[in-house]
């Protein structure tokens, strides 16, 4: 049986340290099949818009957040990433800043985030990571404040189970159609949280959110899959197959 796992928004420098340490350890002890990311791998938040005029932008900090994210990366064996509208702000500031140097290798997020040295396919549309499931970011959509329903929602519309971050949340869901009794498809929707520390998200209003951090699992024996959404609590701990980790 294979297993793969899929990390959840980072937005590095605002991820939680010792959330994605403890979640790096499983990884290379687990030795998943697979590792995918889905996207908000680095927060680019100097060059939001959300940064302009404020002194963000001019902190000078995106070469260290680069590093950082790299390193991060690695350290929990990504092999798969998907777009995602925070590692979009790259293109789009250079796109309306600077047109001029559209096209250079150095600019494109591949090279930027050292794709090609970490051994990482970038995915720019939704990437097949199992039998009937896809890899999305998650904003491809309308977003849903109930957990798992924005990826039930891109399921129905595109046909296949969907994986997704975007929303912080962690969430599955499911929608079985049947004739005369006997189902004849299941499609799941599969959130898998965030790991980012959420103190640090200066722009959630009063600090107040519906975010849960965490990852996913992908079992997948043959064409069957089984997702299952692993938690992560309060001390940085999660179980997985009977076993805590991070303690």
């Amino acid at each position: 049986m294979e297993a793969i796992v899929a990390i959840s928004d980072l937005q590095v420098p605002y991820h939680d340290k010792r959330a994605v340490a403890n979640v790096a350890a499983f990884i290379k002890a687990f030795k998943p099949s697979k590792v995918v990311s889905v996207g908000d791998e680095m927060d680019f938040q100097t060059i939001s818009r959300w940064a302009q005029g404020t002194p963000l932008e001019y902190e000078r900090s995106i070469s260290k957040n680069r590093d950082e994210t790299v390193a991060v990366l690695e350290s929990l064996r990504v092999e798969h990433v998907i777009r995602s509208n925070h590692t979009d702000r790259l293109y789009n500031t250079v796109m309306m800043r600077a047109p001029g140097l559209l096209g250079l290798p150095e600019l494109g997020l591949e090279n930027f985030l050292r794709f090609p040295d970490l051994g990482i396919t970038y995915h720019k549309k939704p990437y097949e990571l199992a039998p009937g499931w896809r890899l999305f970011h998650g904003d491809e959509g309308n977003i849903s404040q109930n957990s798992g329903t924005t990826a039930l929602n891109l399921a129905k519309r595109t046909g296949v189970s969907v994986v997704c971050g975007h929303t912080h949340r962690m969430g599955l869901s499911h929608h079985t159609e049947a004739v005369a009794g006997i189902p004849t498809r299941t499609l799941w929707g599969m959130e898998v949280g965030n790991l980012m520390d959420a103190k640090q998200a200066g722009y959630l209003k009063a600090g107040i959110n519906n975010w849960q951090q965490g990852f996913g699992i992908l079992w997948v024996d043959g064409k069957s899959v089984t997702p299952q959404i692993i938690p992560i609590h309060r001390d940085g701990t999660f179980t997985v197959s009977g076993k805590t980790w991070g303690k």
